[in-house]
This record gives C-alpha cells, sequence and structure tokens, in this order.
C-alpha cells in the first residue's frame, strides 16, 4: 500500500482525497498557493507545503514546484484529484520517470484520451457506438463543408484537445459553418495552444449519460452504473444525478458492458469515466473520456457504497478489484448539486469574498464536501465551486424532496451563491417530470 501520498489539488477534492488518506492510514502532504494559506485542505494532510504564487500557472499547474515538493517530503505517490495537472500526460510521465505514482492511468493513456479525434477513433475501434463525423482532425474550410454536408447539418465543430465547454461551436447551415470554423480555431489557439479540431453531427436534444469505470492493473475491469449530468449551462454541470431517468435496466446492462469491454481493449487502469450522449430513440454515442476522478463521483458512491477515491489509491497501489460485475448493486437514487460562489442575476459572475456567516445541511442521507468555513475567503484566482451538496433517497422524488430541504437549509453569508438558482431547478415542472435535455437551463431560465 501507498505510504505517502502528495495531493496535487486545492478546495473540496484535496480535502476529499486527505480523509480518504486518513481512513486508510496513509500520511498526506498539500501542497498551496500564497492565496490558500488559509485553505482547509491545508490544516487537514500531516504537512503542507507552498509552492508558489496565488496564480495558478506558477502554483497549482507549476509541475517543476511540484515534484519538487514531492521529492522533498517523501512522498511515494500524487494524486492529482481533478481539474488542474489530472489530465496532463507530461505530468505523469515525469512522475513515472523518477519512480513517483501517478494516482491515474498511465501518461499515454491520458495523450491518447485527451485527444478528442484520437480518443473517437480508439473507441470506435474498441466496439463503441461514435457521433458520425470527420474520421480524423479537419484542417481545411473547405474540407469541413465537404463534410458538413456529406453527414448533414446540424454540426459540431469541436477543438480536438478541447475541455470545460470551450473550443465547441455549433453551426446549421453553410454560412453559419464559415463564421464559426475560424472562431472555433481562434478560441483552441488561445485555450488550448491547439487549433487543430473535428466535426461530429450534433445530436439534438440528448441526454449527458457517463459511466463510470474501475480498472486495476491486473487487466480487471467493472462499471458502477450510469450519472446523468444534462442539467448543464455553457456546457458546464450543475446537477448530476443516478440513476437516470431515461436509461432501462437493459440499457444500462448496454451501456456499461461497453464501457467495460472498452477500457479493457485499450488497457485502461484506475478510474475513468466514458461519457455518452443518448438520443431520444435510447441510441448512445461516445462524448469522450475522462481519465482521472470526476466531480460528480460522490452520487455513484451513494447508491453502490463503493469509496471511488479508496479505490484509486488501492488500484495504483497493484492491488486487485476486490469486486466483481456481479458483487455491484444499485441501491435508491442519489443527486449532487454544485454550489458556486457567483450571481446568477448577473450572468453567473463569480462572487469571492469572506464568508461571515455559514451554516452546511445535515440530516440522514445528506452529504456536503466543501473546504469552506466561516472566516474563509474565497479566492478570485480558481473555479468558483465552494461546495457540493448530495443527498441519497429511496427513489428520485424523495432525492428531490431531500435536496430542496438541504438547499432551503444550506445558509453562507458574506458572498452570494447559486443556491436559489438550484432550488428553482428543482421546482421546476419538466425537471420534476424528468423532462428535459442539456439545453434544459437555456430553454426554461435563460430564454432572455
Amino acid at each position: 500500500m501507498l505510504k505517502k501520498i502528495l495531493v496535487a489539488n486545492r478546495g473540496e477534492i484535496a480535502v476529499r482525497i486527505i480523509r480518504a488518506c486518513r481512513e486508510m492510514g496513509i500520511r498526506t502532504v498539500a501542497i498551496y498557493s500564497e492565496a490558500d494559506k488559509r485553505a482547509l485542505h491545508v490544516s487537514l494532510a500531516d504537512e503542507a507545503i507552498c509552492i508558489g504564487p496565488a496564480s495558478s500557472a506558477k502554483s497549482y499547474l507549476n509541475i517543476k514546484a511540484i515534484i519538487e515538493a514531492a521529492c522533498l517530503t517523501g512522498c511515494d505517490s500524487i494524486h492529482p484529484g481533478f481539474g488542474f495537472l489530472s489530465e496532463n500526460s507530461a505530468f505523469a510521465k515525469i512522475c513515472n520517470e523518477i519512480g513517483i505514482k501517478f494516482i491515474g492511468p498511465d501518461y499515454k493513456m491520458i495523450d491518447l484520451m485527451g485527444n478528442k479525434s484520437k480518443a473517437k477513433e480508439t473507441m470506435k475501434n474498441a466496439g463503441v457506438p461514435v457521433v458520425p463525423g470527420s474520421e480524423g482532425l479537419v484542417y481545411k474550410l473547405a474540407e469541413a463543408l465537404e463534410i458538413a454536408n456529406k453527414i448533414k447539418y446540424p454540426i459540431i465543430l469541436k477543438a480536438s484537445a478541447g475541455g470545460g465547454g470551450k473550443g465547441i461551436r455549433i453551426a446549421y447551415n453553410d454560412t453559419e459553418l464559415i463564421k464559426e470554423y475560424e472562431i472555433v480555431k481562434q478560441e483552441a489557439k488561445i485555450s488550448f495552444n491547439d487549433d487543430s479540431l473535428y466535426i461530429e453531427k450534433f445530436i439534438e436534444n440528448p441526454r449527458h449519460v457517463e459511466i463510470q469505470v474501475l480498472a486495476d492493473e491486473h487487466g480487471n475491469v467493472v462499471h458502477l452504473g450510469e450519472r446523468d449530468c444534462s442539467v448543464q449551462r455553457r456546457n458546464q454541470k450543475m446537477i448530476e444525478e443516478t440513476p437516470s431517468g431515461i436509461i432501462s435496466n437493459k440499457l444500462r446492462k448496454k451501456m456499461g458492458e461497453v464501457a467495460v469491454e472498452a477500457a479493457k481493449k485499450i488497457g485502461y487502469t484506475n478510474a475513468g469515466t466514458i461519457e455518452f450522449l443518448v438520443d431520444k430513440n435510447q441510441n448512445f454515442y461516445f462524448m469522450e473520456m475522462n481519465t482521472r476522478v470526476q466531480v460528480e463521483h460522490p452520487v455513484t458512491e451513494m447508491v453502490t457504497g463503493i469509496d471511488v477515491i479508496k479505490e484509486q489509491i488501492k488500484i495504483a497501489s497493484g492491488e486487485k478489484l476486490s469486486l466483481t460485475q456481479k458483487d455491484i448493486t444499485f441501491n435508491g437514487h442519489s443527486m449532487e448539486c454544485r454550489i458556486n460562489a457567483e450571481n446568477p442575476d448577473k450572468n453567473f459572475m463569480p462572487c469571492p469574498g469572506t464568508i461571515t456567516g455559514l451554516h452546511l445541511p445535515g440530516g440522514n442521507g445528506i452529504r456536503v464536501d466543501t473546504a469552506i468555513y466561516s472566516g474563509y475567503t474565497i479566492p478570485m484566482n480558481y473555479d468558483s465551486m465552494i461546495a457540493k451538496v448530495i443527498v441519497h433517497g429511496k427513489d428520485r422524488n424523495e432525492s428531490i424532496c431531500k435536496m430542496k430541504s438541504a438547499l432551503a437549509e444550506f445558509a453562507v453569508e458574506g458572498i452570494t451563491t447559486n443556491v436559489d438558482f438550484l432550488y428553482k431547478i428543482l421546482e421546476n415542472e419538466n425537471f420534476i417530470k424528468n423532462n428535459y435535455d442539456t439545453s434544459f437551463i437555456e430553454k426554461e431560465f435563460l430564454k432572455n
């Protein structure tokens, strides 16, 4: 078993990892920027080391400083969490070269799945259904127009190295494609230093459903069911739930089997998520694979009883999976709401600041993953997510009721949050009826 883990992250996911390590008897080292000196993860870890100023580029994305911190404190492994360097193949490769275990897949796998066009081709060869589109990267506008007219509009342009909802544009005709083509290339160059892109058929009104997989280093792979992540704003997830209200047991079994078989064929290890689009006819298509733990992993933990973080650590330690697929059961329904320090009335503008008062909800089946506390100052330098509220009920209706109760009890003073906006979603008639898709937020709440 790994003995000392450097947590290369911050916020609630750093706290989440540190707590899992403590329960396993594993020592931890926290890294922090100058802006995070009073952050909760710093005080919870066994050791903490400052790695640079507030800027992410000079701290949480500073590979040299992080590696030096791991070596200086005698860590045998690094857990990257999500975001920052979690899907940076160069970082994973350096860890491998100097004998520090990267808690995630091999760097070559990160590289492969991080390139959207290569990932799509790889999954296609592994027998996974893919959305019709370009066979590889598209380098010229004329080629883009030819492909679009072949697969028929609407189409979606995607930056090959994209992520976080950036580098994505939809076109419904030639005129729009001509306009959006250069915009996507420019945005991709600025955001990812890579302007390559590819084209796919745009699946209208889909549900965004992902399958969680765990794969050890001995060829064993299982799936932990699906998560429906269709409540999104600008491709950023806001509410996730499991099971999905549109997935039948038959389809769940099929999607799970496809995901497991794909992970085996490509030689995947550790935790990963294969994301799909599901259309109105229950056809599912591969979208991308995330080679890290997901923000929404707690909903899976609530219905399976399996600790995803601990499983990641066990796998990285060389252990075989202790569960086979037949051992995994799904109980009840779970839902997660992402609490952000932002103002929905001002186009969701981030609202950093000092928390002057705080009350977190509790009760049977209610979990809050967070790193905030009264007196804590939320820096302006990082993502606006400050907490995740997760509930578990016997069915979807009970989960909605529990979540409404939890949000009504969630009180934070000194900053503005999206709690009230999330509550409105839970009261929305179409959401309650499970009649929604990835365009739900825009249709129901951002009409003007």
